[in-house]
């Protein structure tokens, strides 16, 4: 994931303190997406960018909203992405899914703006999850498309009484930035789900676990012991990072489609940059020896060609292999350790990295701000050295 970066937005910045002061949990949470700012219809939206967390903000928009609201909107987010509600989506009408999202969320935020749905709206009681929503919303003979509005189902007696679902509104929209969600397709689930569970880790641990009680048991289940394999993770980290390579070409046509649309071109072989702290820490052979099997099974699965840097406080020596041809050697250190000499590297590369992945303890100085999406492996008790970045433990 990516960090915070300096967005020049100042009720932003002004909005996130007031909210590391009133309700930590969900400013420390913030610290750790990346911001953008682009013109939009909506004050501001999330998504997952090819695995990393982004924070679009409309300045203008947003700006005009109340302090309380604009409090409320960035709450509004982060319960967005700790429910994972972007990543859940695929396969739904996207009109009905959105909606329900929000109907799940909004009855426990205190200040959103006046049109944010509500289940009072729909004549539907409140505490329901997403799907249960949808269930309610959605027509399963629906004429339209899932990026479509589809066609209604409210269904009332002679009486007039509602009958079975709820009314539902094709023009009811919500809060935030649901368009922004197609980009969160770039993302698998499980990936994703580990983001967001290191990020959860690192706002609890910040906030010294002060989480407001109606996210508590959604936090307490991501705190426990990560269901999901380490080799698992690494791979959908690669997979996703695979996707920055890629990109759509007029110059060559889709082969289903012809003209109608773009083909997609290789843009070049998928470059990841590793580094490997060499401290006492990480010096142990069963670890590195299980990290490097998986580059090596990871290289042999696609077109990539993957640089080593072990580090301390400098690089002290640089490999480099592709496919099967090479395997990463257990190289022993020690001293001081500085994490930013592997990241400095990588902005001086051509082609730059599509990612990193760096196996450390963490216990160093490291950028304040990164542009590369990273993945910081860690030992079993490292801890992450910054609030940026995906997290995994590797445990063998």
């Amino acid at each position: 994931m990516l960090s915070t970066e300096p967005s020049g937005h100042r009720e932003l910045e002004n909005t996130i303190v007031r909210l590391l002061k009133r309700r930590p949990f969900y400013g420390q949470f913030l610290l750790a997406v990346r911001r953008e700012q682009r013109p939009g219809s909506f004050p501001l939206g999330i998504t997952f960018r090819d695995g990393v967390l982004v924070l679009v903000v409309d300045p203008q928009r947003f700006d005009a909203e109340s302090p309380a609201a604009r409090e409320g909107l960035l709450e509004h987010c982060v319960k967005h992405v700790i429910h994972l509600h972007m990543v859940r989506r695929k396969g739904r009408n996207s009109h009905d899914w959105d909606v329900a999202c929000d109907l799940a969320i909004n009855p426990s935020i205190e200040h959103l703006p006046a049109d944010a749905p509500l289940p009072v709206h729909f004549s539907v009681d409140d505490g329901l999850a997403a799907e249960d929503y949808y269930n309610l919303l959605s027509n399963p003979f629906d004429a339209g498309s899932l990026e479509g509005q589809g066609a209604g189902r409210a269904r009332k007696d002679e009486g007039g009484a509602t009958g079975e679902g709820c009314d539902r509104d094709l023009n009811a929209t919500t809060v935030d930035d649901h368009g922004a969600w197609e980009e969160a397709d770039s993302t698998p689930f499980r990936l994703a789900e580990e983001v967001v569970r290191g990020m959860v880790r690192e706002a609890w641990r910040q906030a010294d676990g002060d989480v407001p009680a109606d996210i508590r048991h959604v936090i307490e289940g991501m705190l426990a012991p990560s269901p999901i394999a380490w080799q698992q993770v690494l791979r959908q980290f690669v997979a996703a990072a695979g996707r920055i390579g890629r990109e759509a070409s007029w110059l060559k046509e889709h082969r289903r489609f012809a003209h109608m649309t773009p083909g997609i071109r290789k843009r070049r072989r998928l470059n990841l940059l590793v580094g490997i702290d060499v401290s006492e820490s990480t010096d142990a052979v069963e670890l590195r020896e299980a990290f490097a099997r998986e580059l090596v099974r990871i290289s042999r699965g696609r077109d990539a060609e993957i640089t080593v840097l072990y580090a301390n406080s400098r690089i002290q020596r640089m490999e480099s292999f592709r496919g099967a041809l090479g395997v990463t050697e257990v190289y022993h250190g020690g001293g001081f350790t500085d994490l930013r000499p592997v990241f400095e590297h990588a902005r001086a590369m051509i082609p730059r990295p599509a990612a990193i992945i760096y196996l450390t303890d963490g216990a160093g100085p490291a950028p304040a701000h990164m542009e590369f999406p990273t993945l910081w492996v860690l030992t079993r008790e490292g801890e992450k050295p910054v609030p940026w970045g995906a997290e995994l433990r590797l445990e063998v």
